[in-house]
């Protein structure tokens, strides 16, 4: 009997994880609706040992990099304290994953992924690498200097560092280089995309004030 309910709980666990698309995921992003991704993370396995093509692998961890961003800043607001353990847990588990899958990333993921994790340690104060993680994100643009996940992300180091470490004209001309570059297909759902050209227009709009 415990068998066939954990058979049960497996089939269950693998039809709903299927059902959930990057455009169902995409979706959800544009509604601001990040519930539907906090599932779909919770249902990841992201291991050295997760039988998952190079590219699954890439976008998973993105889903983790962007969600951890979403909760870390839905924590630090005002009161709402109490979800402070919930990101802090969040982050760790990225943390881990970004270790384990370190020689399956292209290049400079890992720089921009590693420098994303000391980006949210510090804003939950569980370490403190600001010009580590500065260093890591510009590092990952030499080592993928068309990639436009790399770019997008020193961009978004730039628009949110204080002078004289960033600034949104400099952040978006990072922006604006990786824009044509999310043209190709592979990016068609890609929620950073759309990321991208939002913090275009958000450095327009600050720019003209």
């Amino acid at each position: 009997m415990r068998i066939k309910t954990i058979l049960i709980l497996l089939l269950t666990f693998i039809s709903l994880s299927a059902q959930v698309t990057d455009r169902d995921l995409l979706d959800a992003y544009h509604r601001e609706d990040m519930s539907i991704w906090k599932e779909y993370i919770d249902r990841l396995r992201l291991t050295e040992y997760r039988p998952a093509t190079p590219d699954r692998v890439q976008t998973d961890l993105l889903y983790e990099y962007g969600y951890c961003g979403y909760i870390v800043a839905e924590a630090k607001k005002a009161g709402k304290e109490s979800l402070l353990p919930e990101a802090k847990r969040y982050v760790k588990q990225y943390k881990q994953h970004v270790e384990a899958l370190k020689n399956q990333l292209p290049k400079g993921h890992y720089e921009m992924h590693q420098s994303a994790v000391y980006v949210y340690e510090l804003r939950l104060h569980e370490s403190i690498h600001p010009f580590h993680a500065m260093s890591l994100a510009k590092e990952a643009t030499k080592l993928a200097p068309n990639d436009p996940l790399v770019l997008s992300y020193y961009g978004t180091c730039l628009f949110y560092s204080p002078k004289p470490f960033g600034s949104k004209s400099d952040a978006l001309k990072w922006f604006e280089k990786a824009q044509p570059l999310f043209g190709d297909e592979q990016y068609t759902y890609c929620w950073v995309r759309k990321a991208n050209e939002m913090y275009i227009q958000q450095c327009h709009d600050k720019l003209k004030k």
